[in-house]
């Protein structure tokens, strides 16, 4: 064995190589308590704005408000990515977020009872979403070394979800400790000062990019002529999309928290956890033992397993069970996520990994905001429970589709990247 075969071989097998660089670690602090203000304020707002309506299509409102941002935007946040300083984007974004968070504040400490003026913030939380995250991913090759890259998504994924879980927590504690959901949005407002803080004094070498195209119609659409051409790209991103869209139970838990389940906003907070710890043990088994074999296969048996699990969780009636469920559709999705999220940053130049991940944002936008909506509709129409059910019924049949239609799923066997010509 060479010695660049050796030295790639240790890269591998080092399972926290990605905390060997400061920049990756302060990145990644920043953007954990971004996340954890974003899920804390989830809660407070799901909870908020039923307690007001008592009207599931409300919840689903609250997704669309969010998605709709994103579908005007898309093309100028990716393309915002690529030309401009992503570090100086993300900052003006994560002080974005403080300013909706700062709202929301102001809208309850004036006992404003009112879902419209609820919904102009969540559609100017959706702006400032649309150009986070295509930068936030963009900028993530630049911290650590190519040999290191799928451990620091796993990684990246771990620290994500590990913000999921104690956000719904802490948001549902704390409202139903202060009675509300004051307190929550006061809290957010900090964690994402802190953030803009650590973002401030983030320091990486910048890879060389190459020269940025005009603004022009032609270069703004790029990002959807690559992932068309590239079909396994495309099929991995919109199996996701579908999947999670109709298999999405997350905006009816505060339906099922309240009238199923019959607890509070401390049980909400638990439920919409309960995804993020199966996602984050996930992720740190996969940093741990990365895909190595039949990565496709595997990828499609566990989105057909996150419906086969939500499906379990319409039909339970036990808030343990219910947990247990959630647990499994949160671990299933994450493999699909790393296997996407590398796929997509390894196979794309540096010079349109903005545009590229703002199309990728759009999909998962869909399958989430959108998501929310469509089950909102679906359970004012049939009913909480038959659209939880039909949703995870949905994604099974939408994964053995996908099998079908893509092919290059079911034979990806590793990831790799590509190599350089």
């Amino acid at each position: 064995m060479s010695t660049a075969q050796t030295d790639l071989t240790n890269a591998t097998n080092d399972s926290r190589a990605a905390f060997r660089y400061p920049a990756f670690t302060v990145f990644q602090i920043a953007r954990c308590l971004v996340v954890l203000a974003l899920e804390m304020q989830a809660v407070a707002v799901g909870w908020q704005v039923y307690e007001i309506t008592k009207r599931p299509l409300d919840l689903g409102l609250v997704g669309l408000a969010q998605f709709l941002p994103g579908i005007v935007l898309f093309l100028a946040a990716g393309h915002v990515a690529d030309v401009f300083d992503r570090r100086r984007v993300l900052i003006t974004c994560e002080a974005g977020f403080g300013l909706c968070f700062l709202l929301l504040l102001l809208l309850t400490g004036y006992r404003v009872q009112s879902v419209a003026a609820i919904y102009v913030v969540l559609v100017l939380l959706g702006v400032v979403r649309s150009f986070s995250g295509p930068a936030s991913r963009a900028i993530l090759p630049h911290l650590v070394p190519e040999a290191h890259f799928q451990n620091s998504v796993a990684w990246a994924s771990g620290i994500f979800q590990l913000a999921t879980i104690l956000g719904p927590v802490l948001g549902g504690v704390i409202y139903a400790i202060f009675r509300g959901p004051f307190a929550v949005y006061l809290i957010a407002v900090v964690l994402t000062a802190i953030a803009v803080g650590l973002l401030l004094n983030l320091k990486f070498t910048l890879r060389p990019r190459a020269k940025s195209e005009s603004t022009s119609s032609s270069s703004v659409f790029e990002g959807f002529r690559y992932i068309w051409r590239e079909k396994l790209v495309f099929g991995a991103i919109s199996l996701d999309l579908f999947a999670v869209l109709l298999g999405g139970a997350v905006a009816l838990l505060p339906v099922f928290a309240r009238e199923i389940l019959q607890t509070g906003p401390w049980g909400l907070g638990i439920l919409r956890s309960a995804p993020g710890v199966g996602a984050g043990i996930m992720a740190i088994v996969i940093a741990y033992k990365p895909l190595r074999k039949n990565v496709g296969a595997t990828m499609l048996w566990c989105v057909a397993a996150f419906g086969f699990f939500t499906v379990l969780f319409g039909i339970s009636r036990s808030m343990i069970f219910s947990l247990l469920a959630l647990f499994m559709v949160g671990a299933t999705d994450m493999v699909s996520v790393i296997v996407r999220g590398t796929l997509i940053q390894v196979a794309t130049p540096d010079h349109m990994r903005g545009r590229v991940n703002a199309v990728d944002m759009i999909f998962i936008g869909a399958s989430n905001e959108l998501g929310q909506f469509e089950s909102g509709v679906t359970a004012q129409w049939l009913g909480s429970i038959p659209a939880v059910i039909l949703g995870g019924v949905g994604a099974i049949v939408v994964t053995a589709l996908w099998a079908w239609i893509f092919p290059e799923l079911r034979k990806v066997d590793q990831l790799e990247f590509k190599k350089k010509t």
